[in-house]
């Protein structure tokens, strides 16, 4: 994308939304023990330690940008003359227009890896008839992590651009060459839009292992001794996009139209110059990055042993990771609406040389320049990137960052000058 990833626009509309959330948790070790108590007592320890982390981010951009560019040195007349000679010379005529839109970027980054820490539960040593229990509902190496990002882009861009030089007269002059000559009609119309980038980071980082020890052991007769334990990590990443794009684009350029009629003596001519319309469409909408991961690896080690007769011993352990990420599926996704209506016009021809009396050695002449029209429509849009399977990366000209599978959060906030 060349001159299109150029902050200087007509129009430039911009929502950012960023967030980094660190999560930092205590890497103290936890021991929950209950040991050395008396013949038929009852005794339990509860504990429930946890962090849980939400971040919604929303953005609603709204933006019509209507443009009207004229750039015109035509429309001079040179007529009824007597003598002498005739000419108009114009300049060239330039119409340049540019609108850059860069919409809706939220970047979540957050860091709950802390995965160091042992836990001991111990029962031991607890006299005939007691009544053991042991609840520990521990989040100390983990967390409940929900991020929502959502992004809402209605864009239209109306430009309408016109470059003429024609549109001159010289008619009816008595004697003396008559001529006419324009300079180069130019109208160069560059659109870009870049709207909807989520990017979501969780983890983020290999952790160190923890150990998590559960022990019954050594009670005596006639106990009822129970450890339940409950180690989660649940992480859920909505990422959601809806980018409605409209550009209605109509450029001309024109150098003729040029009239030199009815002359009586003199050479008559008509040369134009070049008729150029440039149109550069862009548009890159929806992209969603989700990274999600901490490897953090637990050693487990779960123990009943040496308890007297009758004795009633029971571990219940769940250590579980459940990670959603929607991408473009239930509850989530991409919808990108892009309508681009392009109209370019280059015109050089319909000049006129009629009934005009010169000797016979002067012929009128009519000279036209190039007429160049072309259009470029680029659309880019719906591309979700998860985990770290293998894909091509893609290039955002508005942030002016190729995203990829190894996608940086540093490197957008650089591009964002944030």
């Amino acid at each position: 994308m060349t001159n299109l990833q150029k902050r200087v626009a007509t129009a430039v509309a911009t929502s950012a939304m960023l967030l980094n959330v660190l999560a930092p948790l205590a890497h103290a070790d936890t021991m929950l023990e209950i040991t050395g108590n008396g013949a038929h007592t009852d005794n339990e320890v509860k504990v429930n330690n946890s962090s849980n982390t939400t971040v919604t981010q929303n953005n609603n951009a709204v933006v019509t940008n209507n443009v009207t560019s004229n750039s015109s040195t035509g429309g001079n007349k040179a007529n009824d003359n007597i003598t002498g000679e005739v000419r108009i010379e114009t300049g060239a005529a330039t119409s340049t227009t540019k609108i850059v839109n860069d919409l809706n970027t939220n970047a979540a980054d957050i860091d709950n890896c802390n995965c160091e820490g042992d836990t001991e539960v111990k029962i031991s040593g607890n006299l005939s008839g007691s009544d053991n229990e042991v609840e520990l509902n521990n989040r100390h190496n983990s967390n409940d992590t929900a991020v929502y990002q959502d992004n809402r882009a209605n864009v239209r861009n109306n430009v309408d651009a016109k470059a003429t030089t024609g549109g001159n007269d010289a008619n009816r002059n008595g004697s003396g060459d008559v001529s006419i000559k324009t300079g180069a009609a130019t109208s160069d119309v560059s659109v870009s839009t870049t709207a909807n980038v989520n990017s979501a980071t969780v983890g983020g980082g290999n952790g160190d292992a923890g150990s998590l020890k559960l022990m019954i052991t050594g009670n005596g007769a006639y106990t009822d001794n129970e450890i339940e334990a409950s180690l989660d990590n649940d992480v859920l990443v909505v990422q959601d996009n809806d980018a409605k794009v409209k550009n209605e684009i109509d450029s001309d350029a024109k150098t003729g139209y040029n009239d030199a009629n009815d002359n009586i003596g003199g050479t008559v001519m008509i040369e134009t110059g070049e008729a150029e319309s440039a149109v550069e469409v862009d548009n890159s909408v929806n992209f969603n990055m989700a990274e999600v991961g901490c490897d953090c690896e637990t050693d487990v080690t779960a123990k009943i042993s040496q308890n007297l007769t009758d004795s009633e011993n029971e571990i219940k352990a769940k250590l579980g990771n459940d990670t959603e990420v929607y991408q473009g599926g239930e509850g989530a996704g991409n919808n990108a609406h892009l309508y681009n209506d392009v109209d370019g016009n280059a015109k050089t021809g319909d000049n006129d040389a009629n009934r005009n009396g010169g000797t016979e050695y002067d012929d009128p002449s009519i000279e036209t320049g190039a007429a160049n029209s072309t259009t470029e429509v680029s659309n880019e849009g719906n591309v979700n990137v998860f985990g770290s399977a293998e894909m091509p990366s893609v290039h955002v000209p508005g942030v002016n960052v190729d995203v990829n599978l190894n996608f940086d959060l540093s490197d957008l906030l650089r591009a964002l000058g944030l």
